[in-house]
């Protein structure tokens, strides 16, 4: 395969199409960001995700396969980097529910895709569907084995009904617009406590109206203030024992399948934020004085700090593209690279922001200037989509363990 960083006619006409829809739609919910209550913000959001849902946003996110519109991760990548670069809770919410739908695109039955995809797949209306998988007191080492507790929300058959009890937290829009819930929720359950963690927990899908989803509280989180993260309660929540995801103990493998392209997409997250930023900066330093003769982007520290913010920008962005083309080929080395994307535009987005905030000087503090958002936002990417330091370091310090792990694979000599 040749190497080629052109976009396709197509993929050029989807960056261009996210762009202006940002620019038109996404820009206007900002001011959402504003309101008091972290619930009236994301509830302020709810015309503009709506009008995301309408121009086919997330049908562009779903496959060929299962009735949407995607082709690659990469295609995704190209559309994200746009639509967060404008506005971060909503593309958010989106992701959010993309990411709740992944055990259901990846290990749901034909059946289960046939009678709970649907509502995803119109253009219209407001569906929301979350990944609970995070717990109170966090979920770090949801594998581990006993005395650890790992994964505490469980699961009991009884009859022909899976009865669910636990608690969740930091879940993307799980308990909905009202508090009753998104449309799917799928939810990491322990469902046999006396198996090893790796055949003891599994995926159930929790269908809107569910009896027994206790709303606690919404997290008023440092960035992202328009989207909603809430903490709930699972209490006696019943679902059909078909409402299983994949294979009844499989559900640490099926996390870790959907959450190897969503680690790609924080990378993309960062480019976004850092790409906003940049913008900005650029033309504050061609325009303004500060009390001097010339704009100060002609003073040699301001252009070196730009310099470096558009290398790293760059580099982010060529790294996120390649961990997105690598998932999408099944690379031997996509996990490896879906994480080194997450954790260097992660942790490379916080620093660059930070520079180019002093380019700017103390007016980047006031919130008059995008940059105070923009750096709120970025600061939660080293721990979300598993934190850099509880989850993604240590699932590279596993691969770089293995006594078959090839340095080169990443290359793509092992793809040959």
């Amino acid at each position: 395969m040749a190497i080629d960083f052109r976009l396709t006619a197509r993929q050029r006409e989807l960056q261009l199409q996210s762009r202006q829809f940002a620019r038109e739609v996404l820009s206007r919910a900002l001011k959402a960001e504003a309101l008091p209550t972290a619930e009236e913000r994301f509830a302020a959001t709810r015309p503009a995700y709506e009008a995301m849902i309408a121009a086919g946003f997330l049908r562009k996110c779903i496959p060929l396969s299962a009735g949407g519109e995607n082709v690659a991760l990469i295609d995704t990548a190209i559309m994200v980097e746009e639509l967060y670069a404008v506005n971060a809770s909503v593309t958010l919410t989106l992701i959010g529910t993309v990411l709740g739908l992944l055990p259901l695109l990846i290990g749901g039955t034909e059946e289960q895709r046939g009678r709970l995809l649907p509502p995803f797949l119109k253009q219209a209306g407001a569906p929301l569907a979350g990944f609970c998988a995070t717990e109170p007191g966090g979920s770090a080492n949801a594998a581990s084995p006993p005395p650890g507790e790992g994964v505490r929300t469980a699961a009991t058959l009884r009859g022909e009904r899976w009865i669910i009890e636990g608690r969740k937290s930091w879940v993307s829009s799980a308990t909905g617009w009202d508090r009753k819930g998104a449309d799917i929720l799928s939810v990491l359950c322990r469902t046999n406590p006396g198996a090893p963690p790796e055949r003891g927990i599994s995926v159930l899908v929790v269908e809107r109206p569910a009896s027994g989803l206790i709303f606690e509280r919404a997290i008023d989180s440092v960035g992202h203030r328009a989207h909603l993260l809430p903490q709930f309660n699972l209490r006696q929540v019943s679902v059909s024992r078909d409402n299983v995801l994949g294979s009844v103990g499989g559900g640490l493998a099926l996390t870790a399948a959907c959450f190897t392209g969503a680690a790609a997409l924080v990378g993309v997250f960062a480019v976004a934020l850092m790409r906003a930023a940049f913008e900005f900066t650029l033309d504050f330093a061609r325009t303004e004085r500060r009390g001097g003769i010339h704009p100060i982007i002609e003073h040699q520290a301001v252009g070196y700090a730009l310099s470096d913010a558009k290398t790293a920008i760059e580099a982010a962005r060529c790294l996120c593209w390649r961990a997105c083309q690598a998932v999408d080929v099944q690379s031997p080395g996509a996990q490896e690279l879906a994480i080194e994307a997450k954790i260097h535009g992660s942790e490379t987005a916080v620093g660059v922001l930070t520079e180019l905030m002093r380019v700017v000087g103390i007016e980047s503090y006031d919130h008059a200037l995008p940059l105070g958002r923009l750096l709120q936002d970025a600061l939660a990417l080293p721990l979300f989509g598993g934190g850099n330091i509880g989850v993604r370091r240590r699932q590279l310090h596993a691969i770089l363990k293995r006594p078959e792990y090839d340095p080169l694979t990443t290359s793509g000599e092992a793809e040959v």
